[in-house]
């Protein structure tokens, strides 16, 4: 459970969320590999992101906000800590019953729970849909990241070696995969 004396809510993403998002986004453009973007987006360059994840479906985006600082905010609108999503694996049609997932929470939220606690509402809010491999890219070494999807069931299928490059540095992305669904 969070440890960071808030009061948490995981709810669907919304566009008043957006440029909270691109922050949190942007720190790991910035001052990571674990994304290989290499240039930070505007909100407006995010905006494409935020819209193919609606509240159903496959493709959600679900965000941890802080309720007690909302609260106490005077209308400054709610903490954003963190957000999960799980969007199209592949464009190709065949692709469609699965999905990659990612999660990522702001600087001081990293190690309290919130990951945690999105994974679980995603999934949780997955469990309907006609999906049946949920497969996420970790960028190595990441035993933080590691350690969250085995312990939502995902096993390590592989590894692509220096597939990025990022800070003058090639990178490994390990590749898990976690069934949703069980064969018919």
């Amino acid at each position: 459970m969070p440890q960071l004396g808030t009061e948490v809510q995981v709810r669907p993403g919304a566009e008043s969320d957006l440029d909270a998002l691109t922050d949190i986004y942007n720190h790991y453009v910035r001052e990571t590999a674990l994304t290989f973007d290499v240039t930070p987006f505007t909100p407006e360059q995010r905006l494409p992101w935020l819209r193919s994840h609606p509240e159903d479906g496959p493709h959600r985006l679900l965000v941890a906000q802080d309720v007690r600082r909302a609260a106490e905010s005077n209308g400054a609108g709610p903490r954003i800590l963190g957000y999960a999503t799980s969007s199209a694996f592949r464009p190709k049609a065949a692709y469609s019953t699965s999905v990659e997932v990612s999660v990522y929470c702001s600087p001081e939220a990293t190690g309290s729970g919130i990951g945690t606690l999105l994974y679980a509402a995603l999934f949780e809010a997955l469990a309907g849909e006609d999906l049946r491999r949920a497969y996420a890219g970790i960028t190595q070494p990441n035993d933080s990241s590691v350690r969250l999807h085995e312990r939502f069931g995902f096993r390590s299928i592989g590894t692509y070696t220096e597939v990025g490059r990022k800070f003058d540095r090639y990178w490994d992305v390990a590749w898990y995969e976690k069934q949703l669904r069980p064969q018919p």
